[in-house]
């Protein structure tokens, strides 16, 4: 008999359906909301515990287009391995889920979630998360807490959590927040980039594109908004689920110890060994010479009387490396390569250094290299992919490809596919950068990242090494982003944070966050915390801390940025902006003008009727800068025959600010409408102030002939701005 659990949150209908399906698993649950119903089951093999202390946990999410009443896409007709969002949607529930799972616990276990039905208003990630969740909470699993997601936005200046999908492309923020009711487990952000319209002519227009960045006590305040609804939530499913929660297993948590002894032994007399082993800082380096000390212990007549095997000394040796590590960073406040808490290696920075390439970054932090190579194309030569919940195909024009073959830590493994790992860290990088890059720019871009050697943070050298290739391509972009990883290390009551650590500290720290962003804020973030939780004091400080370092990274870039070089292989590119209505004057008669124009300067010239964005590319740099200046002076010589004799009225003698007027509409653009004034001339009245509430199309709001009460905001002896008269 099913048990259905009915509940209210954030204003939407919730429903767990238990012991329906799938009851050969430890636990399962139908999860609904909408028209989404996503199933999750959880098994676990008691009779099968693995030999080494960590859990083999598995997470797979799996989404199956008959979902959405649709065929798989290409030749074969069934669903093959997992896309992006399926991979990125299953180590989102995995790192929220394995922090749960007690210390010792070795069974193998794997947690399938399935997508059987899909709502295009749902957001699939926090329900896969909360579904899994669910099914393991309720399981024979000796799991004691229940985990939520929530997606917090920001639209308008207000917080909105579980959002509907289509708000979110209305925010400015997407943060994904994972944890019980007590604690934050996993953290994702992006921040969305707008853009505004800003009038520079009385026929002309620039935009300026805002990237949205957000500062660390806005960010602070938006994963508090987000631990509220995550106590609610979790207080809400724990108290629901607790009739249907199955009894826990009887399961024997392995624990596995070393004899106290040899610990001791290790740390009375090997101490200066080890520390000079750690101060290897390449990975390799530091293994090989650990493991020479454990070699040399196991020589000596204490451990060969005792018969001590070799596995015991050496496990012995990286407990008291541990020890070591975080007894220096704690109370000497040194760490193990000598730098101070706050203090980023050294930093060099060579750009364009591949000659065929359209641009190229070689980025190194101390022993963490990324070579970031970039490459445009047309605008239909993007990903091509697919959205469960949409028919049509879409264009991703903007990818960040990372690869991490084992040379780049010393180890001798050939490359294979690409795994959920690298996977992650590329999109890290990519909602690190793609803010910054001007919506109006529709050309395809990839960045692949070629991690060349690697220790601590090879994401975030991504992200820097990113945007300088980004920069070097000649990309609009509106501000350099830099990255850089922050850790922890917390002992009793005492505790500090790390800038840019090396993989040393990733490994024997409790927490591990990168934090990427401009001089005006944060971009991207992404968080995992070992410690079963952080408070909001502390994350401030470890904000802060990094905004520190990340402005020490971006002046370096900045100073990079000045030396690039374009390379000869680079398309050459201008583009700007006019006013649409102008465009027919540049095309000419049966196209006559602009054939004309592509002729004369050997260029090729693309028109955007909806932007006003003109993009003219060549070969030759000189022609296509003289291109440019030839159509501007065809639209304003336009722009002058089409004023009225606005350039004879002397708009000062005439007009004064705060004057409040009626003119009547005579031509409406993107940007904002053009009044007719009663003493003669015309005004421009911008979009956006035309009313108080952010309008997206002039044409909602006005018409040609509207007669228009405004008032006079600027007045110069040839032009005129307006403003509606109840702003």
């Amino acid at each position: 008999m099913s048990t259905v659990c009915e509940f209210e949150l954030n204003g939407k209908q919730e429903i767990f359906e238990f012991e329906k399906v799938a009851k050969q698993s430890n636990g399962s649950v139908l999860a609904k909301l909408g028209n989404a119903v996503v199933l999750a089951t959880v098994v676990s093999e008691f009779d099968n515990p693995v030999d080494e202390d960590f859990t083999p946990l598995t997470v797979q999410y799996i989404e199956k287009t008959y979902a959405a009443a649709k065929l798989p896409g290409g030749f074969f007709k069934r669903e093959a391995k997992p896309g992006e969002f399926e991979t990125l949607t299953s180590r989102i529930i995995d790192r929220s889920l394995r922090p749960l799972f007690p210390k010792g616990y070795v069974y193998p276990t794997t947690i399938t979630v399935i997508v059987l039905s899909a709502d295009k208003n749902v957001d699939l990630q926090t329900l896969a998360l909360n579904a899994a969740s669910a099914a393991l909470y309720t399981s024979n699993l000796p799991i004691k807490n229940s985990v939520a997601g929530v997606r917090v936005t920001k639209i308008n200046g207000e917080y909105i959590v579980n959002p509907s999908l289509t708000k979110i492309e209305e925010s400015t923020l997407d943060l994904y927040v994972a944890g019980t009711k007590e604690e934050l487990l996993m953290i994702e952000m992006k921040a969305i980039s707008s853009e505004d319209m800003v009038e520079v002519d009385i026929e002309a227009f620039t935009k300026v594109h805002k990237t949205n960045e957000m500062s660390e006590n806005d960010l602070v305040e938006a994963i508090s908004v987000a631990q509220k609804a995550l106590k609610e939530a979790n207080s809400t499913y724990e108290s629901a689920f607790e009739a249907v929660c199955k009894d826990s297993k009887d399961v024997e948590l392995i624990k596995f110890t070393i004899d106290e002894n040899i610990i001791n032994y290790v740390r009375e007399n090997f101490i200066s060994e080890i520390k000079h082993a750690i101060k290897k800082l390449a990975k390799s380096e530091r293994a090989t010479e650990l493991k020479d000390v454990a070699k040399m212990i196991s020589l000596n007549e204490y451990c060969s009387l005792k018969e001590i095997e070799f596995s015991a000394i050496y496990e012995a040796v990286s407990i008291v490396k541990r020890e070591v590590v975080r007894d220096m960073i704690v109370k000497d406040k040194v760490r193990a390569d000598g730098r101070g808490l706050k203090d980023v290696r050294p930093i060099s920075i060579d750009t364009n250094i591949l000659p065929s390439t359209h641009s190229s970054c070689l980025f190194t932090r101390g022993e963490t290299q990324a070579l970031v190579v970039g490459t445009l194309a047309g605008p239909k030569d993007g990903q091509m992919y697919e959205v469960l919940t949409e028919k049509s195909t879409k264009i991703d024009n903007f990818m960040l490809h990372y690869n991490f073959p084992g040379f780049s830590v010393g180890e001798a493994k050939p490359m294979f596919n690409v795994g959920r790992r690298e996977l992650g860290h590329g999109n890290l990088g990519k909602r690190a950068l793609e803010s910054t890059i001007d919506k109006d720019y529709t050309e395809t871009i990839r960045l692949v990242s070629e991690i060349l050697e690697s220790n601590g943070s090879s994401s975030m050298a991504t992200v820097c090494g990113g945007s300088l290739a980004l920069k070097a391509a000649g990309v609009p972009v509106s501000n350099l982003v830099a990255g850089v990883a922050m850790g922890m290390v917390v002992e009793g009551d005492n505790y500090s944070v790390l800038t840019d650590i090396m993989g040393l500290e990733d490994h024997d720290g409790d927490m591990d966050f990168k934090v990427a962003g401009t001089k005006d804020g944060i971009t991207a973030l992404q968080m995992d915390i070992k410690l079963g939780g952080i408070e909001l004091s502390v994350l401030k400080e470890a904000l802060l801390q990094a905004k520190e370092g990340r402005d020490h990274i971006l002046g370096l870039m900045e100073e990079a940025a000045l030396d690039i070089v374009p390379s000869q292989a680079l398309p050459l590119i201008e583009q700007f902006a006019i006013d649409p209505s102008k465009f027919m004057v540049i095309i000419g008669k049966a196209g006559a003008t602009i054939k004309e124009i592509i002729e004369r300067f050997s260029v090729s010239i693309d028109l955007d009727r909806d932007t006003g964005n003109v993009k003219v590319s060549g070969e030759n740099k000189q022609n296509v800068l003289d291109a440019c200046e030839h159509i501007k002076s065809i639209s304003n010589n336009a722009s002058t025959r089409k004023n009225n004799g606005n350039k004879n009225i002397d708009f000062e003698k005439l007009y004064t600010i705060d004057e409040v007027l009626t003119g009547k509409v005579v031509r409406i653009a993107d940007f904002g409408a053009f009044v007719e004034l009663p003493k003669g001339g015309e005004g421009l009245l911008h979009i956006s102030k035309i009313s108080k509430e952010r309008i997206k199309k002039v044409e909602d709001v006005l018409k040609v002939d509207d007669n228009v009460e405004i008032k006079v905001l600027k007045v110069k002896k040839d032009r005129i701005e307006l403003a509606s008269s109840n702003i």
